[in-house]
């Protein structure tokens, strides 16, 4: 499949990610948005990267446009160093699908870019180089900016007696996470270091994952664990007992500390936010950080004092206004998903309570979800299978035959079928790779979990 524009920038195999692709597209986007004068440049850890960053770098160079070059450091850091300087910036990353794919995230001063900056992207294709050539600077400042960020916002002492484990993979972000954790007063555990990329999707973990979690927490004694994806705007948490505390929660925590007002966030997201007090609004998006993004800017425009905020359900966490920080210092407004926020913030109100990150969770609402995919299944077929299933109640009928009665369907985003004894079912492909995926929703997390695999199994059979 050729490299094309999903949820998260252009996405596609490293082979078809060609030196002229790149190129071109990184002429198209400096031709139609704006970006100051300069490009802030940064990469995850996967091999492609280095080799793709230098592509880009060349390509700006060559348009007149300066380049900084941040290295190695998390989506988050680059977009948070970008912003503060009012440039553009690209991030070459693939995010938590295989090594053997890769792609480019492109954000404009504001931040990231919206869907009519694709288009715009798009009608610039193939328009040649203008043959200059601008300087590229090392810059080592963007990682100190958003480490700063968080030690500033929480304080020395916000994770004091607190041991986190650091699943460290191959995430851009695995020595920043240790700092952090080391600066708030936290006692670091380093944790599978790797050489090699390992995709990490914290969306979607598998059993073995979930099981090496909770051997960690009982062998190292530990508080919680902590991990992102490949480059670190998605968190992933878990309580001393290993068990996984899912993205939506960490976001409707994160928003509740923050004493947040309006909430923007995807039909997929636990719908337990709905039922808790002190937010003005819930706004329900489609799946992915631009859709986010747009209902936080309207939301922005209706009411500029908004403290707005968005979340998906793998964790990211957007940030629209100017939050207090337990220290008393504000935390700048940061519109693209973060990774380090939804982790810090329920971790240092637990310590500030004095109680569990488990005992802190069981305040939500109880409502459970759970979510995983099947790989390498064509856009195609599953956009077919699904068609069929939204144009005829006959056939989810069949489909869903054991689950019970219907009560509703919504299609904002794929199909998300709601169904008696409070049980939910909701179907998508990726935007960004040949993956189908599930998410489901029940009153208990193992109902949930097994509503995913159960769904998924009959999807996978009927898809071959």
């Amino acid at each position: 499949m050729a490299p094309k524009f999903g949820t998260s920038g252009l996405r596609g195999l490293v082979t078809e990610l060609t030196e002229n692709l790149v190129q071109d597209y990184t002429r198209a986007f400096l031709e139609a948005c704006p970006h100051g004068g300069a490009l802030f440049l940064g990469r995850d850890l996967r091999p492609s990267s280095p080799a793709i960053s230098a592509t880009v770098a060349a390509a700006a160079q060559a348009q007149g446009v300066s380049v900084f070059d941040c290295g190695a450091l998390p989506t988050p850091a680059l977009a948070l160093a970008a912003l503060k300087a009012g440039n553009a910036a690209i991030m070459i990353t693939g995010s938590h699908i295989p090594s053997n794919r890769n792609g480019l995230k492109f954000y404009v001063p504001s931040g990231e870019i919206s869907k009519e900056d694709e288009q715009s992207i798009q009608a610039n294709l193939g328009r040649g180089s203008l043959g200059l050539a601008a300087p590229i600077t090392n810059n080592d400042t963007a990682r100190m900016q958003y480490v700063a960020r968080y030690i500033n916002g929480f304080g020395s002492g916000a994770l004091t007696g607190f041991r986190i484990g650091v699943y460290q993979h191959s995430s851009v972000a695995r020595d920043i996470m240790c700092e952090v954790v080391s600066a708030l007063g936290g006692e670091a555990v380093t944790l599978a270091r790797s050489n090699t990329f390992i995709p990490v999707d914290t969306e979607a973990l598998d059993p073995k994952t979930r099981a090496m979690l909770a051997g960690w927490c009982a062998e190292h004694d530990l508080d919680a664990v902590i991990s992102t994806d490949g480059d670190a705007d998605r968190p992933m948490v878990a309580d001393a007992d290993g068990v996984v505390v899912p993205g939506d929660l960490l976001g409707m925590l994160t928003a509740q500390i923050l004493n947040a007002q309006i909430i923007c966030t995807p039909v997929s997201s636990n719908s337990g936010v709905q039922e808790m007090d002190g937010f003005a609004a819930v706004n329900l998006t489609r799946i992915g950080s631009p859709y986010v993004i747009a209902a936080m800017d309207d939301a922005l425009k209706a009411d500029p004092a908004a403290r707005v905020v968005g979340y998906e359900a793998n964790g990211g966490f957007l940030l629209g206004f100017p939050a207090i920080g337990p220290t008393g210092q504000t935390l700048a407004p940061l519109m693209t998903r973060d990774c380090l926020l939804p982790m810090l913030a329920p971790l240092a109100a637990a310590r500030a309570e004095g109680i569990t990150l488990s005992e802190l969770v069981s305040t939500l609402p109880t409502r459970f979800t759970a979510g995983d995919r099947l790989t390498e299944v064509s856009t195609q077929l599953s956009q077919n299978f699904l068609a069929e299933l939204i144009q005829s109640s006959q056939a989810r009928a069949s489909f869903f035959r054991d689950l019970g009665a219907e009560s509703s369907i919504d299609t904002t985003d794929g199909l998300r079928m709601s169904f008696e004894r409070n049980l939910v079912v909701h179907f998508r492909p990726s935007g960004n790779a040949p993956e189908f995926r599930c998410y489901a929703e029940a009153p208990t997390s193992t109902q949930a979990q097994e509503l995913v695999a159960h769904s998924l199994e009959k999807v996978r059979q009927r898809l071959g």
